[in-house]
């Protein structure tokens, strides 16, 4: 007899997952639960969320609660008698009357190597703090937030110039497989659920727009970091000649300068250069100012007419 599943989610990351539970057939999806519409966007268009694109088109019955935790909503997943319900990146808090209805519990699948960066932007946190490992862990979730008991995990390295989209797509994908293998072994009780040493976790919150400025005190490795980890947004950002700017470059190597960071070095052969902390450099590739389009470092120099001792940031 098929596992009953409720899949529930909201992102593109989850998509992949949902699939491939979908083509199983060991898997029956009674249904799919995603966050309602919402304007997304520069045009603000109400737009349904990729999970629930994925389930429509493989015509899958799909619920979106304003609150989870709402009676409806308990009396939904009652009626729906699930054995195990997988929830990925859904973006609600899941009351713990909800945790009791499945008999194999809910199963979550996080884009970290648990404990470490528990929270709402895992990937990001990795990348930027620079951590070179990162994964996956399926876990059984509790009232707390990522702290319930691991199922099993999947490794991976991060690539020196890997942005946190690519990272991201990378985990989605292995993501599905592992949720396979769970669920599967789950239900056949092969699987030990492992506690997590809450003293070594770490916590990776949900990204704010602050996050991303600049501290060109910072060398330039830490500062690419953040580059590639705060990408798609709140992306890397500094002020210039008081108004707002994203910047994308990379660190030169071994190239090293003296002065205060954030002084800019035009050059006509090394492109754009920024003096960072403990004498670094970082090569501006792109930047795209408030109000207008991203231009190439050669752009900007041509259009700013920099002057000597002019700098990013305050």
């Amino acid at each position: 007899m098929a596992l009953r599943i409720v899949f529930c989610g909201t992102p593109a990351f989850a998509v992949p997952s949902l699939q491939r539970l979908i083509a199983e057939p060991d898997f029956e999806i009674a249904g799919v639960i995603t966050q309602p519409d919402r304007p997304r966007g520069r045009g603000q268009e109400i737009r349904s969320s990729p999970v629930k694109d994925a389930a429509v088109a493989a015509g899958i019955p799909v619920y979106q609660p304003a609150k989870i935790k709402s009676g409806e909503a308990y009396d939904y997943f009652k009626g729906l008698s699930p054995d195990a319900v997988v929830i990925i990146a859904y973006g609600q808090i899941i009351s713990q009357r909800l945790i009791e209805i499945p008999r194999l519990g809910w199963i979550n699948l996080h884009a970290s190597l648990l404990p470490k960066y528990r929270g709402a932007a895992p990937i990001n946190w990795a990348i930027a703090n620079g951590e070179k490992l990162t994964g996956l862990t399926t876990m059984l979730i509790d009232a707390g937030l990522d702290t319930g008991p691991m199922l099993l995990k999947y490794q991976t390295g991060i690539g020196a110039d890997e942005t946190a989209p690519e990272l991201t797509a990378q985990l989605a994908d292995a993501g599905a497989p592992l949720i396979v293998e769970t669920l599967r072994k789950l239900d056949r009780a092969e699987i030990a659920p492992t506690p997590q040493d809450n003293s070594q976790a770490t916590f990776a919150p949900i990204l704010k727009k602050d996050d991303g400025r600049i501290d060109w005190w910072l060398t330039a490795h830490k500062i690419y970091n953040r580059i590639r980890g705060l990408q798609p947004w709140p992306g890397a950002s500094t002020t210039f000649r008081g108004k707002h700017c994203q910047i994308w470059g990379k660190p030169l190597k071994p190239v090293s300068a003296g002065g205060t960071p954030g002084i800019i070095l035009p050059t006509q052969e090394d492109g754009l250069l920024v003096i960072c902390g403990g004498s670094t450099v970082l090569r501006v590739e792109q930047v795209q100012l408030e109000g207008r389009n991203r231009v190439t470092d050669a752009e900007f120099m041509n259009g700013a007419r920099i002057m000597p001792g002019e700098h990013f940031g305050t």
